[in-house]
């Protein structure tokens, strides 16, 4: 009777104690997208990031910036990723450097280490369920450069977001430490932790974009959409394309030609039915929405004026979407580019090149130039998400959260200010000091004058 009492107390532990959940899949299209990014990115809770790289794939990483400071290649490394009191630790991760004109050594010659954006890819080198971040395989790491207030970037997103753009990414704050070999580890300090756009981020929207199996674009500087545009290519790694495919890359031919395909029909002259067919492919009221906040914040170093820095989604079913991407020169850090020389009083009629056809042709239309100028108003005045009250106090709590973890062991960047970049044309740009200086007056002023 005691052994028959042993064996059903033993069956009832067996029933009663919880089972381990499966492990994320290894195929994005099975991970339950709506449990892993909220907790990834749950801005309440700013999370820790350890990363562990020997001496010698150190070493190699060095040298390859030293070769060719746009390198790509990828080291192992060993994160460890620590949130709201749970460890994930990911073994032989991938580390490479990232940014374009920000791109930099992490180590000086002298041995100091610096600042610099990297890219984690938790499935670069082992491809199991068990080397992702809640089943997320990717994430941008980006320092504060050039921008002392640690708000730029990732406020737009956020207005991004609130604004029911959801084409933007999710971001979040993070503490970085990095440990070479046998040495000390050490504080990088606060960094950016950005949703990397690739197959996963396809997946986490599917729902939205309906269909996550199309063709994702990357595209850079020179990206006018015009027919005489050049160097369409695959991501593999080695050097940047102004056009890059980063999904579906063994349908490269099919991709371009469907990217081709549209660029040669946006150029055509407007009329009933062009814009009929612009409204088919395009969500038109996401797009507005979009551009909307891109001039709220300042962003000039985009589309429509600097033929850079966005993504292009096209769905199997010709569906395309415009993916806003790399939003830290903005908010009164202004630069003398393109058809612009002062980003907060630029006319948002005339943001950008009257050759860029997409924007323009857009806003010939009257009704989606009047919804254009309504997303504005909404965005700049009264309680809007960028409207100096609204924006100013949302900026303090957002500096508050990180103020105690900004001093580092690089020495750089070692507190907040209240200043745009220093290359910047008008220094004189302050987000939280009210008066003619303060760009989200300026800009408020500047689209209630609109026409």
């Amino acid at each position: 009777m005691r052994k028959l009492a042993i064996v059903i107390f033993a069956c009832f532990l067996c029933c009663c104690t919880p089972v381990a959940p499966a492990p994320p899949s290894d195929d994005p299209a099975k991970n339950d997208w709506s449990a892993t990014l909220p907790w990834v990115f749950d801005s309440s809770v700013i999370p820790e990031i350890h990363l562990t790289v020997s001496s010698d794939e150190w070493e190699r990483l060095l040298s390859a910036y030293d070769q060719n400071n746009n390198t790509k290649v990828f080291v192992k490394c060993d994160a460890v990723f620590i949130k709201d009191g749970e460890s994930i630790r990911i073994p032989s991760a991938g580390l490479r450097l990232r940014g374009n004109t920000s791109r930099r050594r992490p180590q000086s010659k002298s041995g100091r280490m610096q600042h610099c954006h990297f890219r984690l890819d938790f499935h670069q080198f082992e491809k199991n369920p068990y080397h992702t971040l809640k089943g997320l395989h990717s994430v941008d790491l980006k320092w504060f450069k050039e921008d002392p207030s640690y708000v730029r970037e990732p406020f737009c997103f956020e207005v991004f977001r609130r604004f029911g753009v959801w084409t933007a990414v999710n971001d979040i704050y993070t503490r970085l430490w990095v440990k070479v070999g046998d040495g000390k580890e050490q504080y990088l300090g606060v960094y950016g932790m950005l949703e990397h756009i690739s197959q996963d981020y396809l997946y986490a929207r599917r729902e939205q974009f309906s269909d996550a199996g199309g063709y994702l674009w990357k595209c850079s500087y020179g990206a006018r959409l015009r027919s005489s545009d050049k160097d369409f290519g695959i991501d593999d790694n080695e050097r940047e394309h102004v056009y890059e495919l980063k999904t579906n890359k063994d349908s490269f031919e099919d991709a371009k030609k469907q990217l081709k395909d549209f660029i040669s029909r946006l150029e055509e002259t407007p009329s009933e039915s062009y814009f009929k067919w612009l409204e088919s492919c395009i969500d038109i009221d996401l797009f507005l929405r979009t551009y909307a906040v891109n001039v709220a914040v300042g962003m000039w170093d985009d589309y429509w004026n600097n033929s850079n820095n966005y993504y292009l989604y096209f769905t199997p079913g010709g569906r395309m979407y415009f993916i806003p991407f790399d939003y830290d020169n903005t908010l009164g850090t202004s630069h003398n580019c393109g058809v612009q020389g002062d980003a907060g009083r630029q006319d948002p009629y005339h943001w950008g090149s009257s050759s860029n056809p997409l924007v323009v042709k857009i806003l010939q239309n009257s009704e989606w130039k009047r919804l254009y100028k309504q997303y504005l108003n909404e965005l700049c005045s009264g309680n809007g998400l960028c409207s100096p009250g609204t924006a100013m106090e949302r900026i303090k709590e957002m500096q508050a959260a990180v103020n105690s973890y900004v001093a580092n062991d690089t020495g750089e960047d070692m507190s907040i200010s209240d200043k745009p970049a220093s290359w910047g044309n008008h220094p004189e740009y302050r987000l939280l000091t009210p008066g003619k200086n303060n760009y989200f007056e300026v800009k408020a002023g500047v689209v209630a004058a609109m026409d």
